[in-house]
C-alpha cells in the first residue's frame, strides 16, 4: 500500500527558482526508500516540499492517499509525516529530556508515554536525559534527532542527510539503526550521499538529477548497475553529469 504518493511535483525557495523539476516517486507500507543523486540535484528541497516546509508550485503530494501540497507543516505532522532536517534538529541548550517533550508538543497527553517508549527503544538517550543535548556525538544528536520526531508517533519518517558529517563507524550504527527503526512499522525516504551505503539498508531508491527522478528500481538493483555505482564511486560521474548539477540540495 503507498503512503506517500508525489507526482511531478515543482518547487523551490522563491518564484523563479524552481529546483525540483518534476519529481514522482512512492513510498509503500514498510519500505525504506533511498533518495540518491549529485549535490544539486534537488533531493533537500523535495524533501521539505513534501513535508511542507516549502509550498510546492505544481503536482502532487498524497499522503494516506490524502492531497496534502500547500498544507503547512503541523498539519502534515498531524497527518502521520515527520521529517529531520540535516542541521539544527536539536536544540543544543535543552536536555535530552527537554527535547522529546519538545517534540511531543502536538499530543501532550501521550508525551510521557512515547518518550519512556523511546527511552526503551534507545537506552542511550535514557543514559543521558540530564544532558544538554550540545554535550551528544554526532551520532547520538542524530539518534536524539529521530526520536523528537518519533514522539508524534508518525507512520512515514522523512530523513535528511542523516548520516552527514559522521565518522564511518557512526554512520554505519546509525544506518543500523534505521533499519531497526523501520522494523517497527515506521516506513523511511531519506535523502543520503553516502549513497552506497544507503541502497544496502534500503528496499527501493531513486536517483535524482537536476529535479528529477532519472532512474528508480530496487535499491540492489541500483546498487549493482555500473552507472550507478561509477556515478558515485566517482569513476565516470563527471562525464555523466557534465551540465546537469545547479541549484541547491
Amino acid at each position: 500500500m503507498a503512503l506517500l504518493t508525489v507526482t511531478d511535483l515543482r518547487g523551490g525557495y522563491a518564484a523563479a527558482d524552481e529546483i525540483v523539476k518534476g519529481a514522482t516517486l512512492h513510498v509503500d507500507s514498510g519500505d525504506i526508500v533511498a533518495l540518491i543523486g549529485p549535490n544539486g540535484a534537488g533531493k533537500s528541497t523535495l524533501l521539505k516540499l513534501i513535508a511542507g516546509l516549502l509550498r510546492p508550485r505544481a503536482g502532487q503530494v498524497r499522503l494516506f492517499d490524502r492531497e496534502i501540497a500547500g498544507f503547512d507543516a503541523s498539519a502534515i505532522s498531524r497527518l502521520g509525516l515527520a521529517f529531520v532536517p540535516q542541521e539544527r534538529n536539536v536544540f543544543g541548550s535543552m536536555t535530552v529530556a527537554e527535547n522529546l517533550e519538545m517534540g511531543g508538543f502536538l499530543d501532550g497527553r501521550h508525551m510521557r508515554d512515547r518518550r519512556d517508549e523511546l527511552y526503551e527503544r534507545f537506552p542511550l538517550l535514557a543514559e543521558k536525559r540530564r544532558a544538554a543535548a550540545r554535550t551528544l556525538s554526532g551520532g547520538q544528536r542524530q539518534i536524539l534527532a529521530m526520536a523528537i520526531a518519533l514522539m508524534n508517533a508518525p507512520k512515514l519518517l522523512l530523513l535528511d542527510e542523516p548520516t552527514a558529517g559522521l565518522s564511518p563507524q557512526a554512520a554505519e550504527d546509525l544506518f543500523d539503526t534505521i533499519v531497526e527503526l523501520n522494523r517497527t512499522g515506521v516506513s523511511i525516504l531519506m535523502v543520503e550521499q553516502n549513497a552506497l551505503e544507503a541502497l544496502v539498508v534500503s528496499t527501493r531508491a531513486y536517483v535524482l538529477v537536476q529535479g528529477r527522478a532519472e532512474r528508480e528500481g530496487s535499491a540492489a538493483d541500483l546498487a549493482s548497475d555500473p552507472t550507478v555505482r561509477d556515478l558515485f564511486l566517482g569513476a565516470k560521474a563527471q562525464p555523466m553529469l557534465a551540465g546537469k548539477s545547479g541549484g541547491q540540495t
